[in-house]
C-alpha cells in the first residue's frame, strides 16, 4: 500500500493490468452482482436533476423499475445504489443490438445531453473506494467476470490506474493522478536497481 495525501492507494493498481473488453465481456458489471452500482450521496440530486433526459436511453423495463423504486435505493449495507431491474442488470442499463449492456447516463452524456458522466462507482471500476476515519482506500476489485479486460490490459501493457486516468481525475484532481504517476515510477525505478 501507498499513502498519497490522504489516500492509501493498493500496489494493485500499479501491480495489474487492466482495459475494459466489451466485446468480450458484453458489459457484464452492469447486469451480474447482488445489488446495483454504488452512488455517492452528491449524486443522489444529479439523478432528479438529469433523470428526464436520460429516460429517452433507458428501456421500458427500467423506467418502470425507477418508477417502482424511486431513481436510487439503499442496499442491505445501508449504502446507496442503483434500482435494479428484476434483481438483475442495472436500472439505467440499455443493450445494444449484440446484447453488450451500454450506461443510458453514460449515452445521455455522450451525446452532450448532460453533463454527468456516470456514477463515479462505475466509471472508476475496478477500483474501490472505502471511506474509512482518518483516510480514504482505494483497492482493487477482484471479479471473475473481468478476465477479458485482465488480458485485454496485459496484452496492451495498461496498468489500472493509467486505464482509469479520466476518472481518477475526475474523482481526486490532476495533482493526485500525477503523484500516483510520480509513485508508479518511483517503484518502477526500484525494480530496475533491485
Amino acid at each position: 500500500m501507498i499513502m498519497i495525501d490522504d489516500k492509501l492507494v493498493s500496489d494493485e493498481l500499479f501491480e495489474k493490468k487492466f482495459v475494459c473488453d466489451l466485446g468480450a465481456c458484453k458489459g457484464a458489471c452492469c447486469v451480474e452482482g447482488e445489488s446495483g452500482a454504488p452512488l455517492e450521496e452528491s449524486e443522489l440530486d444529479l439523478l432528479e436533476e438529469i433523470i428526464d433526459e436520460v429516460k429517452p436511453y433507458m428501456r421500458e423495463e427500467g423506467i418502470k423499475a425507477i418508477n417502482k423504486s424511486g431513481l436510487y435505493e439503499v442496499d442491505t449495507d445501508g449504502e446507496y445504489v442503483t434500482p435494479l431491474v428484476k434483481g438483475k442488470e442495472c436500472a439505467y442499463v440499455s443493450f445494444d443490438k449484440n446484447g453488450t449492456a451500454k450506461c443510458s447516463i453514460e449515452r445521455a452524456y455522450r451525446d452532450g445531453k448532460i453533463d454527468f458522466p456516470k456514477p463515479i462507482s462505475c466509471h472508476l471500476y475496478p477500483i474501490r473506494i472505502t471511506e474509512l476515519k482518518d483516510f480514504t482506500a482505494l483497492n482493487f476489485h477482484h471479479w471473475p467476470i473481468c478476465r477479458p479486460a485482465h488480458s485485454c490490459g496485459a496484452k496492451l501493457d495498461v496498468k489500472v490506474y493509467r486505464f482509469l486516468k479520466e476518472p481518477i481525475t475526475r474523482k481526486f484532481g490532476k495533482s493526485f493522478f500525477d503523484q500516483l504517476e510520480a509513485a508508479d515510477n518511483h517503484l518502477d525505478n526500484q525494480a530496475k536497481t533491485a
